[in-house]
């Protein structure tokens, strides 16, 4: 066993860099019809009625229409960002399982993720073997992507969200998930050491970590 700072990393024997399959990004592209993701997010603003009552005007054109539409915007990029967070966590779950049967089938690698061998790598050993590896998910906090993924078997639409999930709780419960499925291996596993392995991550372009 290795220990760097306060990582501790599992030791591999030999000096072999062994292959990891492609991480394969998946292709979910945000809506198509923008301004019907904004017409849904306006709907949610009036219901949600974040605008406050003391800047409300009864009549049509005046600033408050504005800030509806300002803030309809806002709310769908938001929910833009949740779609990219979803399809980054939904393909490193996928991922990881794959990883998972690739460890399973080499006699080097197979010992590592079992409990009884001290310290083991844990499903989020993968994740952090991610960002060890730099792996450029613009704009994707990967950790929290896989906390959506939990969260979400499939993305919801627009209408299914509060105003205060997409602007304040979706990071919070996105990383309260993370947390809570990666102490689930008590807090002992380890890390992978980024030198010993390689793979692809495929999307619009491929990376080679």
């Amino acid at each position: 066993m290795e220990i760097l700072g306060d990582r501790k990393y599992v030791e591999i024997p030999g000096a072999a860099v062994h292959e990891l399959p492609p991480l394969l990004l998946k292709d979910c592209a945000r809506p198509a019809r923008m301004g019907e993701t904004v017409g849904k997010a306006e709907e949610i603003v009036a219901l949600d009625e974040l605008i406050p009552v003391s800047v409300r005007e009864p009549w049509p054109g005046t600033a408050t229409e504005s800030q509806r539409f300002d803030l309809a915007i806002n709310l769908a990029e938001h929910y833009g960002k949740f779609l990219d967070h979803w399809c980054w966590g939904a393909s490193i779950v996928e991922w990881i399982r794959q990883c998972e049967t690739t460890f399973e089938t080499q006699p080097v690698l197979r010992p590592l993720l079992h409990p009884d061998i001290w310290p083991h790598a844990g499903r989020s050993s993968f994740v952090t073997l991610l960002g060890d590896k730099h792996v450029s998910s613009t704009g994707v906090d990967l950790k929290n992507a896989v906390g959506v993924r939990l969260t979400f078997r499939r993305p919801p639409p627009i209408q299914f969200f509060s105003d205060q999930f997409l602007f304040l709780l979706n990071d919070s419960l996105a990383g309260k998930a993370y947390e809570t499925w990666s102490s689930v291996s008590g807090g002992q596993s380890a890390s992978l050491p980024p030198e010993r392995f390689h793979f692809f991550v495929m999307g619009d372009e491929i990376q080679q970590v």
